[in-house]
């Protein structure tokens, strides 16, 4: 191995641990907050149920754990930028000078949409969610709902709309690099909203509400995407100058 692999194996070291000491300052002090991290993220479901139902918690351990697990999760979440950008400074110095200035602002939007996709997720997709099931407990039968089952279901979701905001990142991306052109995504926009909807389907509740919530933004995401993409561009992502 030359002098040059192991130089940039400890520099991938050097910074992989400023991240993880980042992470840990995160989450020490998320970590003194967790139960109230756990009750923020639980409100979309406790502010709708009926008085007499509750969250329950049904293994023991489960009222530290489950808190415990949201931290490290959301710690990963708040670190996004810290993690990306010591990659980006990892990656850097072997890029062409175009890639320099279009990748940090691709990784930029890419986080604030994933951002964005938990935020709709919590203020506007769960809601909608849980109306639709506690309009359907049939009568005389309490939702006493797992705080480690919800924790699940709610990241799921929250993973799901963050993916699904990428779609403008992953349209530019595929346009600039020429992977596929815009107009034939244009052509396969019928089908695209028909996957929207296909997805929004499977990765929500079992109610249209939900599924046109997921949908709707997949497709204006990627009207978005076709629409920045085929903008006229000063430097393309694909060309060779250093």
């Amino acid at each position: 191995m030359n002098k040059d692999w192991i130089n940039h194996l400890i520099e991938l070291r050097a910074r992989l641990l400023r991240s993880l000491v980042y992470l840990a300052i995160i989450f020490i002090g998320l970590m003194t907050m967790a139960g109230d991290l756990y009750h923020w993220i639980a409100e979309p479901l406790l502010r709708l149920l009926p008085q007499q139902n509750a969250m329950i918690a049904t293994q023991v351990a489960a009222p530290f754990l489950v808190p415990l697990k949201l931290t490290v999760i959301t710690t990963l979440f708040a670190g996004m930028p810290i993690i990306f950008y010591q990659l980006w400074a990892f990656v850097a110095p072997g890029l062409y000078k175009h890639e320099k200035r279009t990748v940090p602002l691709l990784l930029l939007v890419s986080i604030l949409l994933f951002y964005a996709g938990i935020a709709f997720a919590y203020f506007i997709a769960l809601p909608v969610s849980f109306r639709f099931f506690i309009s359907v407990i049939p009568q005389g039968v309490l939702m006493m709902t797992d705080i480690s089952a919800y924790l699940d279901f709610v990241l799921s979701i929250f993973f799901a709309f963050g993916l699904a905001f990428q779609i403008p990142i992953i349209i530019i991306v595929c346009i600039r690099t020429g992977v596929i052109s815009a107009e034939t995504l244009r052509k396969q926009r019928p089908y695209v909203i028909i996957g929207a909807f296909t997805l929004g389907m499977l990765l929500t509740p079992p109610d249209v509400f939900s599924q046109t919530l997921l949908a709707i933004p997949m497709w204006l995401l990627f009207e978005l995407g076709l629409w920045i993409a085929g903008k006229p561009q000063r430097t393309g992502l694909r060309q060779p100058e250093k």
